[in-house]
This record gives structure tokens, sequence and C-alpha cells, in this order.
């Protein structure tokens, strides 16, 4: 027997807010609101699905330094370039981590700040159950 992983919690100032994002960039619906948590995931699997949800909760201590985990994301029905610009649309923002231009990804940051990257692999879509 091995373990999975069922989901990442993520603390964070406003819950609502990056529950709406991520569920903008994924593709993902609202699960469950709780107690001030606000867990997203994949239509129609929920909580245990193939793939792990993200469960905003709040949180009052901001980040003062590189995150030692980081989300990246691969675009499944465009280009990179076109993603990117959905991603910014959607309220990421660029972020410069010393990058010397030469990386096949782009370094982004949410609405509170958290670091992910997208990548330039294109990836098939996880079909819903």
């Amino acid at each position: 027997m091995a373990c999975r992983i069922t989901e990442f919690v993520i603390d964070c100032a406003d819950p609502r807010l990056l529950a709406d994002f991520w569920c903008e960039v994924l593709g993902y619906v609202e699960i469950d609101q709780e107690d001030g948590y606000v867990e997203i995931g994949p239509p129609g699997t929920g909580s245990g699905g193939p793939q792990p949800t993200l469960v905003f909760g709040p949180g009052t201590e901001p980040k003062r330094e590189k995150l030692r985990l980081h989300l990246d994301v691969s675009p499944t029905d465009r280009d990179q370039d076109a993603e990117l610009q959905r991603l910014l649309d959607a309220g990421a923002r660029k972020v410069d981590i010393g990058q010397t231009g030469a990386e096949t990804w782009h370094v982004l940051a949410d609405p509170e700040g958290n670091e992910f990257c997208l990548l330039r692999r294109r990836v098939e879509a996880v079909k819903s159950t």
C-alpha cells in the first residue's frame, strides 16, 4: 500500500479570491466551504478523486521568503503563449526570480503572490468520471 496526495492546503488572506482565481486557471469548481475554508477540485469528482483538490484557508502570516513548494501548470487546449495571456487576464502576474530568458517556462504569481510556473509542454486534460 502507498499514500496518495488528495489535497493541497494553502493558507491565504482571502480564500474566496484565491479559490475563484484557481478555479479559473484549472477549470475546477467549488467542492466545499466550511469555517472560512474553500475547497476546489475537478468537476464531477469531489474530494478523493484522481487529482488533488486545493483547500484555501484563512491565514494571517504574510509570505516572507521563497516558498519551498510551488505548483507547475501546463496548457491543455492552447499553446503556451495563449495560455499565458489567459492567466494574466485572470489575475496572474509575471514574477522575476532571476530568470535568464532562456527558460521554457514562465514564473507567475497568483493574486496573493504565491508563485507558480506555466510550462511549455501541452498535456491532455484529465477526463471527469
